[in-house]
Parts: structure tokens; sequence; C-alpha cells
């Protein structure tokens, strides 16, 4: 399972998630993608993203059973510790 968010992000890039994804919610994509669409897809997301921010969320065989990645929100970002994903969140 795959999920992506994007906030403040152009209706073409939203409409591109949309070939591959379900938009469940505005900017909220969800659905079942290869591991190699979903690389190629958050490529996609990162180079245009711009003003905007994205996370990507996928189904991953660790202890929280998933993997977090955050791009273009310099106040918060993903860290691991001891193999968790937690947000950080700077003021």
């Amino acid at each position: 399972m795959t999920l992506i968010t994007m906030e403040n992000v152009s209706e073409s890039l939203r409409g591109e998630c949309t070939r591959f994804l379900l938009e469940i919610k505005a900017g909220v994509f969800l659905g079942s993608i290869s591991a190699s669409v979903r690389t190629l897809l958050w490529q996609k997301v990162k180079e245009n993203v711009r003003e905007g921010g994205a996370v990507l969320a996928y189904s991953y065989p660790n202890e929280q059973g998933f993997v977090l990645e955050m791009y273009g929100d310099p106040r918060r970002k993903v860290i691991d510790i001891d193999g968790l994903n937690l947000i950080e969140t700077r003021l």
C-alpha cells in the first residue's frame, strides 16, 4: 500500500498522481503500486512540488510496518531512531 499527501502543488502534478493512485481527498493519494512505479512517481513529485510539500508512506517489513519520506517542508523531517521513523518538528 502506498500513500502520498501533497499540499500547495499544481493541478497537473495531482493529475499525474491520479494515473497510478486514487485521490481519496484533495491532495491525498492511495493505492497499491510496484516499488519501481512508486520510486518513479515520488521522483516526479519531488521534481514538481515547488513551494508545496509532500509525504510518502508505504508498507515495509519493519517494526512499524511502513516507511515515511518527506519533501518540501523545512519545518518537519523524518528521523530514524533505532529503526523507528519519527517526525522532528522545528519551530
